[in-house]
This record gives C-alpha cells, sequence and structure tokens, in this order.
C-alpha cells in the first residue's frame, strides 16, 4: 500500500475564497460535478479519448513516457468558440527545457470538444478564473496528457517547478492506473510556504493562480516491474489578451 498525502479539499462554497486567499484551492470529484452541473457520467464519457493520445514527440530528454494532444478555445461568459489549431509555444523564462519552441500537437478529437460536458469544463474554468481576476475573455489552452511508465519512470513535469505565464492553471485529475508517486507539489512563488499531496481521485481538481504559485509533479513508477501504468490528466491554462506567441 503506497502513503498518499490527502489532497486539501474544499467545498464548492470555498471555492472562489480559497483560491484568491492562498493562490491554489482544490475540489474533490463530487464538489467538481456540482460546480459543473454534470452527472458522473457525462464526465465518465470523456475518459476513453485518453487511449487515443499521440506520442509526444518534442521531449528533450528523449523519453517515450508522454502523450497528449492540444486544442485552443476562445471562451466569452458562455460563448466557446474553437481557435484554429495552432502551435504550442512558451517562453523559456517559464519553461526552460521546451520554452522558445514551437510545438505542433494533434488536435483534441472534435467529438470530445462536441460534447456538453467539455464545454461546461471550458465556459466553468472561465468563470473561476473572471472571479479571481475579473470578468473578461478568455484564451484557453487545453491539454490532454497521459504520462506512462514506458521507461521505466514518467515525468509529468520534465521541466520541473515552473509556472505557466498564464493567469490560471486548472488540473483535472482523469485518472490513475497502477502506479506509484504522482505527488503534485504546489509552492509558493514569493515566500517559503508550500504543499505536497496526491491527487488520487477521477475528476478531482487543482486550481493555480499561476502569478503567485509554482507547481509540480514529482514522477511515477509502475507498481510492479513489469507492468504499464500510467497518470491521465486535463490540463486547462486561461490567459487574458490572447495566446502565449500571438
Amino acid at each position: 500500500m503506497n502513503a498518499h498525502f490527502l489532497p486539501p479539499c474544499v467545498p464548492l462554497s470555498r471555492l472562489d475564497d480559497t483560491l484568491a486567499q492562498q493562490g491554489y484551492a482544490l475540489m474533490d470529484a463530487r464538489s467538481v460535478q456540482q460546480w459543473l452541473g454534470l452527472e458522473p457520467q457525462a464526465l465518465a464519457a470523456l475518459q476513453p479519448s485518453w487511449d487515443d493520445l499521440p506520442s509526444d514527440r518534442y521531449l528533450k530528454d528523449g523519453g517515450r513516457y508522454r502523450k497528449r494532444r492540444h486544442s485552443c478555445f476562445v471562451v466569452d461568459g458562455t460563448t466557446v468558440r474553437q481557435a484554429p489549431h495552432r502551435a504550442h509555444w512558451q517562453p523559456v523564462e517559464y519553461n526552460a527545457l521546451h520554452g522558445g519552441m514551437l510545438r505542433w500537437f494533434e488536435p483534441v478529437d472534435p467529438a470530445v470538444v462536441a460534447t456538453p460536458a467539455w464545454q461546461r469544463l471550458l465556459v466553468q474554468t472561465a468563470a473561476v478564473t473572471s472571479v479571481l481576476k475579473g470578468p473578461q475573455t478568455w484564451y484557453i489552452e487545453a491539454h490532454q496528457f497521459r504520462i506512462d511508465t514506458t521507461d521505466g519512470i514518467g515525468r509529468p513535469t520534465p521541466e520541473g517547478a515552473h509556472r505557466d505565464g498564464v493567469d490560471l492553471v486548472a488540473v483535472f485529475l482523469v485518472g490513475r492506473h497502477r502506479i506509484k508517486g504522482g505527488e503534485s507539489r504546489v509552492f509558493e512563488a514569493h515566500g517559503p510556504n508550500g504543499q505536497r499531496f496526491t491527487l488520487t481521485e477521477p475528476w478531482s481538481l487543482l486550481l493555480l493562480d499561476d502569478a503567485r504559485v509554482i507547481h509540480e509533479t514529482t514522477p511515477i513508477q509502475p507498481q510492479e516491474a513489469d507492468e504499464l501504468g500510467w497518470r491521465d490528466t486535463l490540463v486547462l491554462t486561461c490567459r487574458a489578451g490572447g495566446f502565449q506567441g500571438d
């Protein structure tokens, strides 16, 4: 039995205040369902799409452990518009390992994008960002990730502890399969305090005020040496004014 540090989840009623006060907030799956106004099966229906993610060809450490898809959206209130497919780009100061590269990933499956659940994920993530930063149009990059143990070890954040250069980061744990590790760590960007915990419940959520905190996830390993394990996440980043690289 692997020891996990339980995430300090808050009820939906305390979400906005907690995020504003400490720069991050966590919700369990039941609160996330309430927040989205969705039944559990609506979110569960999205999960099979993580079984069809292409390999990430840009890993500078030569690893084969990351698969992903990436699409961009513009959200204004409850209106969602998918942006033309574009490369993912980050400046070197936010991603020392992969910054400065135009990374072209395959887009999120159109059938997934068309689901009401996907639309709700985007709208509610934009809404919580508007509460935190002020109402405006949000430019959202959506990343489907699978980190697996093909190489014996998988690195969810090979760039280390970092910020993303956006206004808010939402990390939804979609699932864990036969792994140990994968501990989330959140640190004050300009202070001594930090928190560590392990997300284990499908569709639990970590929200991060990217200006105030730095985050990372520790490597994963298989529970048994001869088996393949993985960790699936959906990461949504919200940015005002345009996408990075515009």
